[in-house]
């Protein structure tokens, strides 16, 4: 996901899985995962696999929607698990033209949105799985690029914060949050729907500004996902801190 990698959607969603598949076959499954409460690495594994199968569906224009499964728990199976779940996922949206009809979050709408959606939900265990090797949280974003993980932040503000205020999950902000990427300067080709802006507003966007949040895209994004907290180095916060915990306690993502 970084050089002269290709933005062709299925290339960038594939470079991100197989960083998971290769990594899965070299990690006890059996190890805590840090970020993700009790769950251990076959739990998120068997997660991310059962998401993949239920996007596909969803692309498909039916809802398949069940409980994570709890095995297998063996490294060899759990390699062939989410291999098979991501190469199906894969498969059935190279199948699907990007405004082909399709299930999303918010009812019906084009398949192309699950070329987005399950990147960026494989990325975000990408790094659970690395925090769970001991990664840091800067380095176990490594290899990724910076407009990825800008795209990142602005589903969570634009996609997955507003669906969570209508579902009644979590009530709309009164308060103002400022997010500003450092580290993207304009249009991006890393992948469709990448955002040709690098500054973001949570909560009402006609009043000032309660915080404002500066770092690079990574560090915003695993920010908004409950990953790092404000006070991570690679963030400069000014403003109200109560303002900014007001916002990242209202659960943003699902």
């Amino acid at each position: 996901m970084t050089g002269d990698t290709t933005g062709d959607p299925v290339c960038v969603l594939t470079a991100a899985q197989e960083s998971f598949l290769d990594l899965l076959g070299r990690t006890d499954t059996e190890a805590p995962v840090p970020t993700c409460g009790t769950w251990r690495v076959a739990d998120l594994a068997l997660h991310l696999a059962g998401i993949h199968w239920w996007a596909a569906g969803m692309a498909l224009g039916v809802d398949l929607e069940g409980a994570d499964a709890s095995e297998p728990r063996d490294r060899e199976r759990l390699v062939e698990v989410y291999a098979w779940a991501s190469a199906h996922l894969r498969a059935t949206l190279t199948e699907r033209p990007l405004d082909a009809p399709a299930l999303t979050l918010d009812g019906p709408g084009p398949a192309g949105f699950w070329y987005r959606r399950q990147l960026h939900e494989t990325l975000v265990h990408l790094v659970d799985l690395r925090l769970a090797t001991g990664s840091a949280p800067r380095s176990a974003t490594a290899g990724i690029w910076a407009a990825v993980w800008a795209d990142t932040v602005d589903e969570v503000v634009t996609v997955m914060h507003p669906r969570q205020v209508r579902l009644g999950r979590a009530p709309a902000p009164a308060v103002a949050v400022d997010l500003v990427a450092t580290d993207v300067h304009g249009p991006s080709d890393a992948i469709v729907l990448a955002p040709p802006v690098a500054t973001w507003r949570v909560g009402p966007p006609d009043i000032a500004a309660d915080a404002r949040v500066e770092g690079p895209a990574w560090a915003l994004a695993l920010l908004l996902w409950g990953r790092v907290s404000p006070d991570d180095g690679a963030l400069d916060v000014d403003g109200d801190p109560a303002a900014l915990e007001a916002v990242l306690g209202r659960t943003l993502v699902p």
